[in-house]
C-alpha cells in the first residue's frame, strides 16, 4: 500500500455514481476501501459495466445482500475496525437496513459514517428521487450555465454529483478522520450535492453583491458573455478556447492575430462586446483548431484547443505528466493530486465479490459461519 491514506479503511456501501467514485479517490489515495456489491443482476445496468471497470477499481469487494437477514450483521462487524463508511441511501434506509449512524456507533464510537444524498438528510425534498440537474437547478447555479438565447445547459453530471457531492464528502470525511484519530469520536457527515453546489458558486454570489454579476446566462464575464472569454469555431469545425481577461493576456492574443490592440473593439467595454465577439469570430474562422493553438502554444495569451476525450491524453502537455492511464480497457485521469513524499496509485480493478471469503476471515467469521451466510444467500 502506498498513498497518504495507507492504513485507513472504508467500508462502501452500494450505490451509484457519486459514492463509487469517491471510493475510487479514497482508494486511489491508498485507503484499504472494501466495497459491499449487490448479488450479480440477471439484466445488468450500466452501472454494473462501470463499477467492473475503472470506477470500481483498486478496492476490495464483497458480495452481500443487504435485504437477507444476517446481512446488517455482516457490515456491523467490518464496521468494527473500520475507520469510516461512505454510504448514498435515501434518508432512512440505512436506519431501516440495520446499518444506520446508531448501529455502527455501538461498535465503533470513532467511526466516521458519510452519508451523501442530492437533498440532504432532512428537509421537503430529502425523500424523493433526483438527478444532477434538479440538484444543480434549486442551487441557483442551473440558471447561469448556457447562451443567452437558450435555456440553461446541464454541464453533464460534473457538477452536483461529483463536485457537490463526491468532493465535499471527501473533504468532510477527511476532516472527521483527523478529528476522531485525536479524540476516538466518530460522527455523521450530511453532505447534500445540492448544498455543495451551491458552495461552489460562492464567488459568483459574491460578485452578484457588489453589481458586478448580473443573474442572466450569457452576460457575464466569466459565463461566455464576455468576447475575450468564450470559444470560438475555427475553420475546421474545432473549437478554441480563449481566456485573455487581463489586458496583458489580451494585448498578446490580438497582437498574436495579427492586429493592433488600439485598433479592435474593446473586450472591456460592455458596449463593445457584440462587435469585439464578431471580429475574433471572424478571424478564428480563418484557420484551422490546431494551426492557432500551435502558434500560441508558448504565449501567455491564453488559448488553448478545446479537445475531445479522445484528443486530451494525447496533448503534448497531458502526455509529459503521465496525466491519464488505462485501466480495465478505458483511458481515465490518474491518480490526482500528486504527493512528494506518500504518492497515491491507481490499483486494478476487482469486483464480483472476489474478496468476500477473505475480508470476512478477517473480520473473524469462521469456516462454519461463512457456509451458513452462503447457504442462506446472503453472501455471494
Amino acid at each position: 500500500m502506498t498513498g497518504p491514506l495507507s492504513g485507513v479503511r472504508i467500508i462502501e456501501l452500494p450505490a451509484l455514481g457519486a459514492v463509487p467514485f469517491l471510493g475510487m479517490l479514497l482508494s486511489d489515495l491508498g485507503a484499504d476501501v472494501v466495497r459491499i456489491e449487490k448479488p450479480p443482476s440477471t439484466r445488468p445496468s450500466i452501472t454494473d459495466a462501470m463499477l467492473g471497470g475503472p470506477l470500481g477499481r483498486g478496492r476490495c469487494s464483497i458480495g452481500l445482500d443487504l435485504r437477507k437477514p444476517g446481512a446488517a450483521e455482516v457490515v456491523l462487524r467490518l464496521t468494527e475496525k473500520a475507520d469510516a463508511l461512505i454510504e448514498g441511501f435515501r434518508p432512512g434506509v440505512a436506519e431501516h437496513l440495520g446499518i444506520g449512524p446508531e448501529a455502527t456507533h455501538a461498535r465503533n464510537a470513532a467511526l466516521v459514517y458519510g452519508r451523501m444524498t442530492g437533498w440532504g438528510q432532512n428537509g421537503p425534498l430529502a425523500a424523493t428521487a433526483g438527478h444532477d440537474i434538479t440538484y444543480l437547478a434549486i442551487s441557483g447555479l442551473l440558471h447561469g450555465i448556457g447562451s443567452a438565447e437558450g435555456p440553461p445547459v446541464p454541464p453533464v453530471n460534473y457538477v452536483a454529483d461529483f463536485g457537490g457531492g463526491s468532493m465535499f464528502l471527501a473533504t468532510g470525511l477527511l476532516a472527521a478522520l483527523l478529528h476522531a484519530r485525536a479524540t476516538g469520536q466518530g460522527q455523521v457527515i450530511d453532505a447534500a450535492m445540492t448544498e455543495g453546489a451551491a458552495y461552489l458558486g460562492t464567488m459568483t454570489r459574491a460578485l452578484a453583491s457588489i453589481g458586478n454579476w448580473k443573474d442572466e446566462r450569457g452576460v457575464n464575464l466569466l459565463d461566455g458573455g464576455a468576447p475575450n472569454y468564450r470559444c470560438y469555431e475555427c475553420s475546421d469545425g474545432r473549437f478554441v478556447a480563449v481566456g485573455a481577461l487581463e489586458p496583458q493576456f489580451w494585448s498578446l492574443l490580438v497582437t498574436g492575430l495579427g492586429a493592433d490592440p488600439a485598433s479592435v473593439p474593446s473586450p472591456y467595454d460592455p458596449a463593445e462586446w457584440d462587435a469585439c465577439t464578431h471580429w475574433l469570430a471572424t478571424v478564428f474562422k480563418s484557420r484551422t483548431r490546431d494551426t492557432w493553438a500551435e502558434q500560441f502554444a508558448a504565449t501567455d495569451a491564453c488559448l488553448a484547443p478545446v479537445l475531445t476525450l479522445e484528443e486530451a491524453p494525447e496533448h503534448p502537455h497531458n502526455a509529459a505528466r503521465a496525466s491519464y492511464t488505462n485501466v480495465g480497457g478505458a483511458t481515465v485521469a490518474a491518480s490526482t493530486p500528486r504527493f512528494s513524499v506518500t504518492p497515491g496509485q491507481t490499483r486494478p480493478t476487482k469486483g464480483g465479490g472476489v474478496d468476500t471469503d477473505a475480508i470476512l476471515e478477517e473480520a473473524g467469521f469462521s469456516a462454519a459461519e461463512l457456509a451458513d451466510l452462503r447457504d442462506r444467500s446472503v453472501i455471494v
